[in-house]
């Protein structure tokens, strides 16, 4: 396959899976800033939306206070702002219409149809009536590009670069919201005070929410109970997003979709890009989560997120188009 086209293939997935996965935490960061909290404890959770796309200073830049209003402004429908949820479904079918010839006609217009609806949405207010019903829609059309794409592709090298790119991005995401989430809640993981009475109920009342509306972004609340049966307890959390293969979202099984479709694509099984990817599948699958946060899970979810990013340079290197970014 042309590398130009593998290029386009491989970044048009990759832009519509970041434009769920900004949906995914702009929504969970709108239902949670609903509940009664200090108003430092929202503008943190809010602060903690644009860290995680390494966006914060360009925010600033342009608003002087972080407020959810500006913040779901600046990530849904800020044309400037190259991670936004409008620039990311605009990259995708611009990406797409480059390789029309490439595509099924149901995947083309699959993305067509949702940058023509996305641009009527935001036209008509449609965001700001219901923001949650919204992200719900992002999400809806990013299932349907994937189903549509599985279901109607040939099984060959072009499908197994969209895929290539879906799982290598959704790895680099929930990495980075289970870092900064769990940041967040650092006192309260690895130790806090010891309350009694209503003050201790409050605080498990507001600890369940927390994490119930984490796993929730990551459509995960249902898969803990059924896999867990308990309350629902950090580490836990942290062991279903990042070792767990039979959780779709998990960093686990998003590396185990990469190796799988890079070795489809890849004609040379002592490739240093294989190599690579297969590393760092291994110690997600022999890795245990009491040894991880024994050595801190902030540093190694910033080692995994340099080696996702060296793994993206590599299969751009080997694979895709010099100036892929």
């Amino acid at each position: 396959m042309l590398s130009r086209t593998a290029d386009h293939l491989f970044w048009m997935s990759r832009y519509m899976e970041r434009a769920e996965n900004t949906a995914r935490m702009l929504n969970v960061s709108y239902e949670t800033s609903l509940l009664p909290q200090s108003a430092a404890a929202v503008e943190a959770g809010w602060e903690g939306i644009l860290s995680i796309s390494e966006l914060l200073p360009a925010y600033l830049a342009l608003y002087k206070t972080i407020n959810p209003r500006e913040v779901m402004a600046f990530m849904v429908k800020d044309s400037d702002n190259p991670s936004s949820i409008i620039s990311c479904l605009r990259a995708a079918r611009e990406n797409a219409r480059a390789v029309r010839g490439t595509l099924t006609t149901e995947v083309w217009e699959t993305q067509n149809q949702t940058w023509l609806e996305v641009n009527r949405m935001l036209k008509s207010g449609e965001f700001e009536r219901d923001p949650g019903q919204f992200f719900e829609w992002v999400k809806f059309r990013s299932h349907l590009s994937r189903g549509v794409t599985v279901g109607t592709m040939l099984m060959d090298e072009s499908l197994y670069f969209m895929r290539m790119g879906t799982f290598l991005e959704r790895a680099d995401n929930t990495a980075r919201l289970v870092d900064v989430k769990f940041h967040a809640m650092q006192n309260d993981f690895f130790g806090a005070p010891n309350y009694s009475g209503a003050e201790a109920e409050v605080t498990q009342e507001y600890d369940f929410y927390h994490w119930s509306a984490i796993l929730r972004s990551v459509s995960g609340f249902e898969v803990y109970r059924k896999v867990y049966r308990d309350v629902i307890r950090p580490e836990r959390v942290a062991e279903l997003l990042i070792l767990r293969p039979d959780m779709p979202r998990s960093l686990h099984a998003s590396l185990n979709e990469v190796l799988s479709n890079l070795k489809l694509v890849s004609h040379d099984p002592d490739s240093d890009t294989l190599r690579h990817a297969g590393r760092l599948r291994a110690e997600l699958a022999f890795g245990r989560i009491d040894e991880i946060l024994a050595t801190g899970l902030h540093a190694y979810l910033t080692q995994f997120l340099e080696r996702v990013n060296v793994l993206g340079g590599r299969i751009s290197r080997e694979f895709l188009m010099p100036q892929a970014a």
